[in-house]
């Protein structure tokens, strides 16, 4: 492991990124937005290809340094809290959309399918750390799995936007985004710009995740807290800001697909994570070393998962659904139980 930096030094570097996450966000989601239209790709798929890949970044950056820097705990948390974090942003952005719930407003079929989709994802992990002695090498097998099913909903998403088979009722309160984004202002800059800016973007994001992943390793070794669950709680909170910011922006300028789809697609590349996890944790297998920890943390996300799905579907009318007060409760008893184990 790399020299460990001062706990002070650590505190003002996570506070420092925060701010340049935070600012990066902003950018990312008018850069993202433009490029959705110019492509064609659609608000939903948009926000998970586009916003989801480059605001995943600085969690991807900050999983890898954990793996290499030997803390399994760690580096299993920040993907998975990564969802957890994400899917609680949803009940914040239900308060800046005041309207309606954001469920309802912004029902997408794409959108339930990555959710179904992450769920799979997500039961990966759990077979993986009930069969410990399942190794190739270093590497458990199920993690072959995880981008496997990741590749084959893209597939799914690509037929059924081709001919779908079900599409949400529209009510009085369910947005057009297509609609939202003819009063945006019109972006002059050219596409090849534009695809610059998110790179840059990306590549800023990125180095954030750097500096937050080897602070957070440095604030585990200086307190002597859990590795799993600082990496769910404190780093996680860092590193998902991009995902915050560009969901409350993005509802703010009345693109509720594009900032639901940010978050979905988001979680499903933090699930990619936990493969790269097991890849760059050298010493084993991932799921084995992050212990229980591991298991509750992934528990606790998956029941999360679910309720969003569930939300998704049953599209509750009232501003704050029962998946606006549920998930955030779950993510609470899941760190609690964490912190217990």
């Amino acid at each position: 492991m790399s020299a460990v930096w001062p706990l002070l030094p650590s505190t003002a570097a996570l506070v420092a990124m925060a701010g340049v996450i935070v600012l990066a966000g902003v950018r990312l989601t008018r850069v993202a937005d433009a490029l959705s239209a110019r492509t064609g790709l659609g608000d939903a798929v948009g926000g998970a290809l586009l916003l989801g890949s480059v605001t995943s970044l600085p969690g991807l950056v900050t999983v890898v340094t954990g793996s290499l820097g030997g803390d399994a705990g760690f580096a299993l948390a920040n993907p998975v809290g990564g969802v957890a974090l994400q899917t609680v942003w949803l009940a914040v952005a239900d308060l800046v959309y005041r309207r309606v719930n954001l469920e309802h407003a912004a029902a997408s079929l794409q959108n339930i399918l990555q959710s179904l989709l992450f769920v799979a994802m997500l039961a990966v992990p759990v077979v993986a750390y009930a069969t410990p002695d399942l190794t190739i090498g270093w590497i458990h097998p199920l993690t072959l799995l995880i981008p496997l099913l990741y590749g084959y909903g893209l597939v799914l998403l690509r037929q059924m936007h081709k001919a779908p088979m079900w599409q949400p009722i529209r009510t009085a309160q369910t947005a057009d985004d297509d609609e939202a984004g003819d009063d945006d202002p019109q972006d002059d800059r050219s596409t090849a710009r534009l695809w610059w800016s998110l790179a840059a973007l990306g590549a800023v994001v990125g180095v954030a995740g750097w500096i937050v992943g080897r602070a957070g390793l440095s604030v585990v070794a200086a307190t002597g807290l859990d590795g799993g669950v600082v990496g769910f709680t404190l780093t996680t909170a860092i590193s998902s800001l991009p995902e915050l910011v560009v969901l409350v922006t993005a509802v703010r300028m009345g693109q509720l697909t594009l900032g639901i789809g940010n978050v979905i697609g988001g979680n499903v590349y933090d699930m990619l994570m936990v493969s790269v996890a097991d890849v760059a944790y050298l010493p084993g297998s991932v799921y084995t070393d992050a212990g229980p920890t591991g298991l509750v943390l992934v528990g606790g996300t998956l029941l999360m998962t679910a309720t969003l799905a569930a939300g998704l579907v049953v599209r509750d009318r009232r501003g704050i659904g029962f998946e606006g007060v549920a998930i955030p409760l779950v993510y609470l008893g899941t760190v609690a139980l964490a912190v217990g184990a």
